[in-house]
């Protein structure tokens, strides 16, 4: 089936502009009937008039005249006005939905019986017809009627105007939003929803009402959602300088929806995940999660709304800008150790995705299906590449930048170049050469390696390359910032931070910014004098993949002295990452596994230090199995998680007299703050607790009979749902039917919170019992399991994928199961298929069997008729690879 690939390089500005749309909505039980008044100015004197649509056509009126059939044609999902006026015109559309009937989640849909909307990216023409692209910007007025006791809540973007009762016990609302907007954040909820009110007063003394909407029974959840909205407000303010521009802010939680949030201009739709939480079913990461989508959403009003972007391929112009933005505010909230779980998110599924078939460019250069660009290339990576600004300018740099970006484009939609020349502009920067980031795909890698010279400065060279994607083998070298700092490797000052200068400055200084943007560099850092360990990379300052000919011992004095997070966390790592590949080497020849006493004393030494509950958690933590396999070829997945595993295995029985004592410590330090507050989610307690169940799953591994303990004393230890996760996971693995009564109790006990039993169906999916994919098909029938339900399907599903020895098993029962979920997902939701079948992205990377096994099954989902064009586009590009 021939696909429509839509380019960057084809862009046309828009041959007409709606700067003004009427739309009224008349909700009925069967059917919505929507009028949508376009008032059009075109823009190049006369020509046809495209609109994208695939809701009922009811009629067409031109200027309140029936529009003639011959006057349009109706091809498919695109309406084209023939020969339309030159001069301003009203077009009068009438169309006809059925929201029961929407399982895809775009567009107008029903859930739990009340209504709600997606329109990202492409969900407008669902509704109604219209040119639905966001260089396509209106004022936009909403109407809704619907029955007043089956939906109390009629709401929309802006601020209410008016409203009132009408006969046969309907009521109506009219919505105003005051900004220019794109079709895509246009939003629609009408329903029977709990309201939750607070006020916000923004530094110039304006005051914001805010509004949550639930449903009645998870009113109660709500609390924190709110307070973080406000604390989200008050830092824009602080930090940025932005300040809320309507009267009044709604947040409506619901229960299916495809994404995490959406930004809508003055009503953001959320997915329930990220609105409510309490310390009963929430976990601390739960909370911390809440709190930064909030705050994405509520930054997107100015990142994304008042300057939104031109086209579909500068979708990382507002995604990547407003993710740093909400990393940035997180660190300043729960501490700068956020930093290190940002790298480590990007590492376990962005890198992956640029080593695999669907690798893309920051800002793509084609697409097939828009829905597949969400990705964390464009997210995560795309934050990256804003971050590295700040690197190169600094704060009052990079606020000088964002001053001029607002100045120059707000309530305009434009491209990241517009981002990239203001941020160069207000700082007489040259960023040219720094625009391959938004073109090129793939991880660089950085090939390192220095020496004192006899007159004490120190030399360091550095190699830069990009590896070959399916859409560019040939790569042009990066511009990036590297920063480094030098640590004294002599015994009489070991550790010691060293001072050098750079030559083009007389200053000393401890760290520096180096600016990388040839293939090969060479750096003098002056003024040395003793020998030094350089700690490259610090911060994670560019999102890259560094090689440098690093000793153990080496390693182990960073990972004792390292002044920055990130660089100690990053020598931990790479330790680990050599103590699975010698586990490897060892499993392979049949040899005994080594013992890795440089790590262990490492470890012991560093466990023995006074550091902060969650460093000592994240330290101990060895890269999951996406991680250990980035850049590799014929992989072995079992191997892998085997060498893994046994890793684990040997750092818990080391420790374990270590591991006891600092879950003690970790749990006298909860017991010591307030009663009151003890269980709930507050920072520093959030990293006691971090520490106590990465202790907890560690000396399970080392006495599995401490299960009965576990069982014995489960009420009084799961004070809180993070404890509660924190045993569970930690006994999720056990063979004996102790774990399974442990979740069957956990499941009665939440039977009535849907957010909860998420996180049963991941136990049942990532545990890894021999019984697990029996359990995983028996969750499928579970009453409170439902395939409809994205959350659900990617709690189960999307965790079975994630299991390496059940998704891997080298019989490809786990493949064939993920497909066979594939093809069901996607008559339904194409969307949330096409997410689940990136699980098969390391298939050309596997070792010959496994790759066999996995294209068997992805040629069979390539061969089905009736296949979505979101999922076809993944499965087409994972053959080609």
């Amino acid at each position: 089936m021939p696909q429509t690939v839509h380019y960057l390089k084809d862009y046309r500005a828009p041959a007409h502009q709606v700067p003004q749309l009427d739309l009224a909505f008349d909700i009925f039980d069967s059917h919505t009937d929507v009028t949508a008044c376009l008032h059009i100015e075109p823009q190049q004197g006369r020509a046809d008039l495209v609109l994208q649509g695939s809701a009922e056509l009811l009629s067409l009126r031109l200027n309140g005249e029936p529009l003639a059939e011959g006057r349009y044609t109706l091809d498919g999902e695109t309406l084209t006005l023939l020969d339309a006026p030159a001069e301003p015109f009203v077009l009068e559309v009438r169309t006809r939905l059925y929201p029961q009937d929407n399982k895809t989640l775009m567009g107008l849909y029903a859930s739990g019986g009340n209504l709600y909307t997606q329109c990202e990216p492409e969900g407008f023409r669902k509704i109604t017809f219209h040119p639905d692209r966001p260089d396509v910007m209106g004022r936009f007025t909403t109407t809704l009627s619907a029955d007043a006791a089956r939906y109390p809540v009629l709401l929309s973007n802006g601020n209410k105007t008016d409203g009132g009762l009408l006969e046969n016990g309907r009521h109506w609302a009219k919505w105003a939003d005051p900004f220019a907007k794109p079709s895509y954040l246009f939003a629609l909820v009408a329903g029977d929803l709990q309201c939750t009110r607070d006020t916000f007063t923004t530094l110039s003394g304006r005051e914001v009402a805010i509004e949550f909407y639930t449903r009645a029974e998870d009113a109660d959840k709500v609390d924190f959602a709110v307070q973080s909205l406000k604390h989200a407000m008050a830092w824009d303010e602080t930090r940025f300088g932005l300040e809320y521009d309507l009267d009044i802010y709604m947040v409506v939680a619901v229960g299916d929806f495809n994404m995490g949030a959406m930004e809508n201009k003055g009503l953001n739709i959320f997915n329930t995940k990220y609105v409510l939480a309490d310390s009963r079913t929430a976990t601390d990461a739960d909370f911390a999660g809440v709190e930064s989508v909030i705050a994405h959403e509520y930054f997107h009003n100015w990142t994304g709304n008042r300057v939104t972007c031109r086209d579909w391929f500068q979708l990382s112009l507002k995604e990547g800008l407003t993710v740093f933005r909400d990393q940035e505010f997180s660190a300043d909230r729960a501490g700068a150790l956020t930093r290190i779980e940002n790298v480590s998110l990007l590492r376990q599924h962005q890198f992956p995705e640029d080593a695999g078939p669907t690798a893309h460019p920051v800002r793509p250069a084609s697409y097939v299906e828009m829905n597949n660009f969400y990705t964390m290339t464009v997210y995560e990576k795309g934050a990256e590449v804003v971050r590295m600004y700040h690197s190169f300018l600094g704060e009052a740099g990079f606020q000088r930048g964002m001053r001029r970006y607002f100045e120059r484009h707000d309530g305009q939609a434009v491209t990241c170049d517009d981002f990239r020349a203001a941020m160069a502009d207000a700082n007489g920067r040259d960023f040219g050469q720094f625009a391959l980031w938004y073109s090129q795909a793939g991880t660089p890698v950085l090939q390192a390696s220095g020496y004192l010279k006899d007159n004490g400065d120190y030399v360091l060279t550095v190699k830069q390359s990009i590896p070959p994607t399916p859409d560019m083998a040939d790569k042009q070298p990066m511009m990036m910032p590297l920063k480094v700092a030098l640590f004294s490797a002599e015994n009489d000052t070991l550790g010691e931070q060293t001072e050098f200068r750079l030559p083009e400055s007389s200053e000393a200084c401890r760290e520096a910014v180096l600016v990388l943007h040839q293939a090969e560099q060479e750096f003098v850092l002056q003024g040395v004098g003793r020998a030094v360990v350089p700690s490259l990379l610090r911060g994670f300052s560019a999102p890259v993949q560094l090689d440098y000919p690093y000793s153990d011992a080496d390693l182990s004095l960073l990972l004792a002295y390292d002044s920055d997070a990130f660089a100690r966390w990053e020598a931990g790592q790479t330790l680990y990452r050599r103590a699975v590949a010698a586990n490897e080497a060892a499993l392979l020849s049949g040899s005994p596994l080594p013992a890795h006493e440089v790590l262990m004393q490492a470890l012991a030494e560093v466990l023995a230090a006074d550091l902060a509950a969650g460093f000592r958690a994240l330290l101990l933590q060895v890269p999951p199995e996406a991680e250990l396999w980035a850049e590799r070829e014929n992989i072995d997945p079992l191997l892998v998680h085997r060498a893994r595993e046994a890793l684990l295995d040997a750092l818990a029985v080391r420790f374990l007299p270590q591991l006891h004592a600092l879950e003690q410590e970790a749990a006298q330090q909860e017991a010591q703050a307030d009663a009151a507050v003890r269980y709930e989610y507050m920072p520093e307690l959030a990293t006691w607790r971090s520490l106590r169940n990465v202790c907890r799953a560690l000396i399970l591994r080392a006495e599995p009979q401490h299960i009965d303990t576990v069982a014995e004393r489960y009420a009084e230890l799961a004070g809180n749902m993070t404890h509660e996760w924190g045993l569970l996971s930690a006994a999720n693995h056990h063979p004996g039917p102790q774990r399974d009564a442990l979740l069957n109790r956990f499941a009665e006990k939440f039977s009535d919170q849907a957010l909860v039993m998420d996180k049963y169906f991941t136990l049942i999916a990532a545990s890894r019992r021999a019984d697990t994919p029996a359990q995983v098909r028996a969750a499928l029938q579970h009453p409170q399991f439902s395939l409809e339900n994205p959350n659900k399907a990617r709690a189960l599903l999307g965790a079975f994928s994630r299991n390496v020895p059940h998704f891997h098993a080298a019989d490809g029962s786990g493949y064939a199961f993920i497909a066979e979920q594939v093809r069901r997902i996607d008559a339904f939701n194409p969307q949330v298929a096409a997410r689940l079948v990136q699980a098969f992205n390391l298939c050309r990377r596997l070792e010959a069997g496994r790759q066999n096994l996995m294209r068997q099954e992805l040629q069979a989902l390539a061969q089905a008729p009736d296949l979505s064009k979101d999922t076809r586009e993944i499965v087409e590009k994972i053959l080609a690879a």
